[in-house]
């Protein structure tokens, strides 16, 4: 039987057990990410967790509503023991009525009614074959960029620290960005730092000749998925192609081992363009948007 849980009843243990159950899975829906990204975050569970579904839900104005968090690319089922794919329906006729509006990003695909549903890009690449093999996938415009890169021999540091990256990014692409709050990066950071520090995630860099940082990319990692969660980029390192080296350095590392890839996609279609020129496969995930809001509320940002 699926019930509502807040957070306070949450069993968090057999939560991670259960989010962990099988190899590849996207680390969104662990308690501690959820914890930093989306504190308070309620849940619905079914039976001793064989199967769970977490609410990153809010208050505004007194309404109550759900929203994807930032730096949280997807929800949605997780399970043990049967396919998520089949079970996401019964979990969303499960969500409280209190719930007014629900604007969240899932893994799997819904037929419940009354929800607006939004197809959207997610790019992964599997790394099961050797380097040469998944080397012959990429376009030709990618080949030639890691090339020209390579002969220009970019070092790559390891001593990037999470403020340096977010600081990186704030003034370069984050200044055309609207929506990011400075609380959103304040999470982000925690999050890095805790990933780094227990040994799941690290920033790969790139410095100029006066030290300066000109690149950064934070990965995640967790059993057979490595996650491109974050990167910061400058025209220093667009012109010298430095995104595109420091991924086909990944490739090298982790090729020939049962691990994906995710790029997590973009709407952006130079980025999207980018990301499948390394031979990716789209794998879709889905909006769902509900407005059960009260006229003149609903219009209400």
């Amino acid at each position: 039987m699926i019930v509502y849980l807040k957070h306070e009843e949450i069993d968090k243990l057999k939560w991670d057990s259960c989010i962990g159950s099988y190899p590849g899975v996207k680390p969104y829906g662990y308690s501690w990410y959820l914890d930093i990204m989306a504190p308070g975050w309620d849940a619905l569970v079914d039976g001793d967790y064989e199967s769970v579904f977490p609410i990153p839900g809010l208050k505004k104005y007194g309404i109550h509503y759900i929203s994807t968090p930032t730096f949280l690319q997807q929800l949605g089922v997780y399970s043990t023991g049967r396919q998520a794919q089949g079970v996401i329906d019964m979990f969303l006729d499960k969500i409280p009525d209190f719930y007014r509006f629900i604007d969240l990003c899932v893994g799997q695909k819904i037929s419940s009614k009354g929800y607006t549903i939004t197809e959207r890009i997610n790019y992964e690449l599997d790394l099961s074959n050797s380097y040469d093999t998944i080397w012959q996938n990429f376009s030709s415009g990618c080949k030639k960029s890691i090339e020209r890169a390579v002969r220009k021999r970019p070092e790559i540091v390891n001593d990037v620290n999470p403020g340096e990256l977010v600081t990186l990014f704030r003034n370069n692409k984050g200044l055309k960005i609207k929506g990011l709050k400075t609380l959103d990066y304040k999470r982000f950071r925690i999050l890095m730092d805790l990933c780094i520090s227990s040994g799941r995630g690290r920033i790969m860099g790139a410095r100029d000749s006066g030290k300066k940082l000109i690149f950064g990319r934070f990965i995640l990692e967790t059993e057979g998925r490595i996650i491109m969660l974050f990167a910061a980029n400058t025209p220093e390192s667009r012109k010298g192609n430095i995104g595109y080296y420091i991924i086909n350095e990944l490739i090298k590392e982790f090729s020939s081992t049962r691990t994906i890839l995710d790029f997590e996609g973009s709407s952006i279609p130079s980025i999207a363009s980018f990301m499948e020129s390394f031979g990716c496969t789209n794998v879709p995930f889905y909006r769902i948007y509900h407005n059960r809001l009260p006229w003149p509320v609903r219009f209400l940002k």
